[in-house]
């Protein structure tokens, strides 16, 4: 957690150390902005909290100091602490497959790894796979883990061996079974560096693979920790070497804004790529639709329109729709972001006026929108389905126990407030286009939209939103605050005026900026959780300008400036307990939509353009700080070029003139040719004084994991949990502060529970735990329809039918119910076309009853040939009448997937569960 010393000199401890303290309770602060009257023969003190400070030239933090030689030079004398005070004690579990599979989640070896005597090595004793170790040796004061100190880890796995060659597979503790035909290796995941928890990626990394070189069914692998060499750093300086004359220039009585814009002015320049694309980041090459499309929102369609055009473009498939990132499960529909192409589209249509460009898209747009209402609109809540925008790593925001296919059953907030911006946006362009009924429609989706996300995700109780509904059959909202969700409802109307204010003001926010989510989840290294990402960061200066809410806007641009100055580069991300750029699992510099999030503070707050149908309307928004004079010259808008001269502080307008005669309604008229000049003149009159909720980076406590016998559900004790609350469908059912409760089984109930820690803060619920009186009936699909001839394991019955593009497209399944009532329909399914966590091949089919469509099974993607490894669809929940009943599943159009040829999964039986 985030030190809360109230001394700035105090911050050595935490920027060398990176030490964690008591934290203080949550508080409201009305304005962090302090008085801009400079100390003597210095720059003016802009802000300052406890964990560093912004001045006119130079951001402190501790003792190191990033300064602004000249508007296009930076020194900086940032060392990262990632290596300097390491925690000896290790914690770590085994991993068959790249899978977390060896026990529970918070279940972990630990090893204190510090040498005996004598030694500079350390080994663990011989572990046995599924049971824990927990070295319970102390750990001296100020004693820490030495560079270069080696460790050997050894393995006991005849036990699996063993079940492999009694039975032919191993059951888990999850009762998952994996056969010895699809085992490929045993992996070791950790916390401290080379160790990662990155499961999904642990197949690829030989280094964490263990081995038994006497084949004697021991195993082991020897890594090198604290290695200095690993060592992340930053430049100690930078200097303009480009030429961006060509681009719009920024001045002001502040040097290191004007230079860290000229930095990101060169990394935009360096983020193009030789064929006009843009290059994600430093380490990122190609195009990614969430990033070009946030990026383009954030500058990029006023910087550089062309290479967005082409960006945008290269995202397209060859069937005209929005290509979805890889990502989960197969990615698409279990990731459905990929709409913000839309706003991204519209953008660059506002800010060009190219209606070439507006019949281009609008197809595009359309047809993805008609597939996604198809696959992933939910017509009970009237939200959609699908990964949070852009937190695309699974155990970094989702509970562990929620498989891709739970994903795609969750309604998430920041991907409802795209699809509700994206159905704004093509009701705007079907009006230009004269497409009447297109238009109505796409507004009557918005509104269902933004109707279910205030319905069903606004937690009234914090004043903001809660991050996603999830759960199987019946899903419950999750309380923690999403970041750029929160920013995406503010700006785009989804809040009202009163809840806008209300999220601007109570979203949590820390010492160094707003963490992705909050709280934080235990156990899981940072990326998206425990992190800033200075993108959102830019969007959420957009939502506190768009409140008025000065102290917010000015907390976020300090939150941009600082790791800009100190780094020397808009790096992807940094850690929320910190500030550190080298703690995170992945990072890049020259990152393009952090650089765009820079930029965008300068175009979008403090000139406050907005881009309209009707032209480009100013709506400054200065903090009283940050007050003075300021020149934007070379904006290209439309066939125009302005010159924009900006004078004072607030967000009213005293005067503003074009070309020194008065402008109605502040907006430049879209038929303005030429260059032109345009003066602002602010009233010096700040808003009404607004707060923000800065809290210590806190953590929420681990899922609980639940067991059920003999009428009784019962857990482990939560550490750090003080209570628990059990959930009964959905709902709150009971709280206890035992570690069991009782239960009747009745006709069905899911049963998950959530620890609560003293704070209030829950973990997320447990995963959803089946009592029920009857079983589920079973329906085996081979019975109706050819079973595959294919050689794998793991069904049950007779065989299973194999589903693809050209095999089994259309299947009919006859159903008898004996009782009228709702039930849910999943089917047990494998699919070995990829792993969880990239790729593109998630399966996609449609669900009738006669000609009436009930819902999308989603078949995700369960591991690289893994095809004896069986799990479930999404439920689709239907009510039906008593009787036999024929359902139809089929390959419909708006069932392909992002790779367009594979469209394939091995289908076992039909699950008819009734739960009303």
């Amino acid at each position: 957690m985030s030190t809360t010393s109230p001394a700035l000199g105090g911050l050595l401890a935490l920027a060398l150390l990176g030490a964690c303290q008591t934290p203080k309770p949550a508080t409201s602060v009305k304005s962090a902005a302090l008085p801009a009257s400079p100390r003597p023969a210095e720059a003016p003190l802009i802000w300052k909290n406890e964990a560093f400070a912004l001045y006119a030239d130079r951001v402190e933090q501790g003792p190191h100091v990033a300064r602004a030689v000249s508007r296009t030079e930076l020194t900086s004398s940032y060392q990262s602490p990632a290596n300097a005070y390491q925690d000896p004690r290790i914690t770590f579990k085994f991993s068959l497959n790249g899978t977390d599979n060896e026990m529970a989640p918070g279940q972990d070896h630990r090893i204190v790894a510090i040498p005996r005597a004598g030694s500079t090595a350390v080994e663990t004793p011989v572990l046995t796979f599924g049971q824990q170790f927990v070295d319970k040796t102390e750990v001296p004061a100020n004693t820490y883990l030495a560079p270069n100190t080696p460790l050997t880890i050894r393995l006991d796995l005849r036990p699996v061996l063993a079940a492999f060659k009694k039975q032919g597979y191993f059951t888990t503790y999850a009762g998952e079974k994996l056969y010895a035909q699809d085992f490929k290796g045993v992996f070791v995941a950790g916390n401290t560096a080379p160790l990662s928890w990155d499961f999904a990626n642990l197949a690829g990394k030989q280094e964490l693979e263990l081995k038994d070189p006497d084949d004697n069914g021991i195993y082991e692998v020897t890594l090198v920790l604290n290695q200095p060499a690993a060592a992340k750093t930053t430049a100690t300086a930078w200097k303009k070497t480009l030429n961006t004359d060509d681009l719009p220039q920024y001045s002001s009585d502040y040097p290191l804004p004007d230079a860290l814009y000229n930095l990101a002015l060169e990394e935009a320049r360096r983020a193009v790529e030789p064929d006009g694309t843009f290059r994600t980041g430093q380490e990122w090459a190609g195009v990614w639709t969430r990033d070009i499309s946030y990026s383009i929102i954030l500058a990029q369609a006023v910087l550089q329109p062309k290479v967005a055009m082409t960006s945008l473009l290269r995202k397209v498939s060859a069937n005209g729709r929005i290509i979805q990132d890889t990502g989960t499960g197969g990615a698409y529909p279990c990731s459905t972001d990929r709409m913000i192409w839309a706003v991204a589209a519209w953008e660059i249509y506002l800010v060009t006026g190219d209606e070439d460009w507006l019949r281009k898209v609008y197809p595009i747009i359309k047809n993805s929108l008609d597939d996604d209402r198809q696959n992933a609109y939910d017509a009970q809540s009237g939200l959609v389905r699908g990964e949070s925008s852009f937190l695309d790593w699974r155990e970094q925001t989702y509970p562990r126990w929620m498989q891709p296919v739970d994903i795609y059953q969750s309604e998430n907030l920041g991907t409802n407030a795209v699809h509700f911006q994206a159905n704004q946006v093509l009701a705007q362009m079907a009006e230009r286009l004269g497409e009447a009924t297109v238009a109505r429609q796409a507004r009557e989706q918005a509104a269902r939209l933004k109707q279910g996300i205030n319905e069903h995700l606004w937690l009234a109780e914090q004043g903001y939103y809660g991050q996603f509904r999830y759960g199987r059959n019946f899903l419950s909202l999750s309380p923690k605050a999403e970041a750029l969700g929160e920013a995406l409802s503010v700006l785009y109307g989804v809040a009202d005026a009163d809840r806008a204010r209300q999220v601007v003001a109570r979203t949590p926010v820390t010492a160094y900026g707003i963490p992705c989510i909050y709280p934080q989840i235990a156990g899981i290294p940072p990326y998206h959780n425990n992190a800033v990402w200075p993108f959102v960061q830019s969007f959420w200066a957009l939502a506190g300008a768009e409140v008025g809410n000065e102290a917010s806007v000015l907390e976020s641009m300090a939150a941009v400036y600082r790791p800009a100055a100190l780094f020397l580069t808009n790096k992807e991300n940094f850690v929320a307990d910190n500030g550190d750029f080298a703690g995170t699992q992945i990072n890049s510099s020259n990152m393009l939509w952090s650089l765009s999030g820079s930029l965008g503070l300068v175009y979008k707050v403090l000139f406050g353009m907005r881009f309209e149908p009707e032209g480009l309307v100013l709506r400054p928004f200065v903090p009283q700080a940050l007050q003075g004079r300021r020149e934007l010259t070379g904006f290209r808008y439309r066939n125009a070029v302005l010159d924009i001269e900006l004078q004072g502080f607030g967000r009213d307008i005293s005067t503003i003139t074009l070309d020194g005669q008065p402008l109605p309604d502040a907006t430049i008229p879209t038929t303005l040719t030429g260059r032109h000049t345009v003066r602002i003149t602010l009233k010096n009159q700040a808003p009404v004084a607004a707060g923000t909720n800065r809290v210590a980076n806190q953590f929420a406590p681990e899922t609980p994991a639940v067991r059920y016998a003999a009428g009784r559900l019962s857990w482990a004790p939560v550490a750090g949990a003080s209570a628990y609350q059990v959930l009964r469908n959905g709902q709150f059912a009971a709280r206890t502060t035992e570690t069991s409760v009782a239960v009747t089984p009745a006709a069905y109930a899911e049963y998950q529970v959530v620890a609560v820690d003293g704070q209030g803060l829950e973990s997320f619920a447990s995963e959803p735990l089946v009592v029920a009186a009857r079983p589920a009936q079973l329906v085996q699909l081979e019975s109706g329809a050819p079973k595959s001839g294919k050689l794998y394991r793991g069904f049950s019955g007779a065989g299973f039918v194999e589903i693809s593009k050209t095999v089994n497209t259309r299947l009919a399944i006859p159903v008898t119910v004996a009782e009228t009532g709702l039930y849910a329909l999943d089917f047990r399914y494998a699919n070995g076309n990829g792993p969880l966590n990239t790729d593109n091949k998630c399966a996609i089919r449609t669900l009738r009853l006669g000609r009436q469509p009930l819902g999308t099974v989603v078949l995700p993607q369960r591991g690289v040939a893994e095809w004896s490894n069986w799990g479930f669809t999404n439920p689709v929940l239907v009510q039906l009448p008593k009787g036999t009943h024929t359902l139809t599943l089929s390959f419909e159009p708006a069932n392909e997937n992002m790779n367009g040829e594979v469209n394939q999964a091995m289908l076992d039986y039909l699950r008819v569960t009734r739960v009303e």
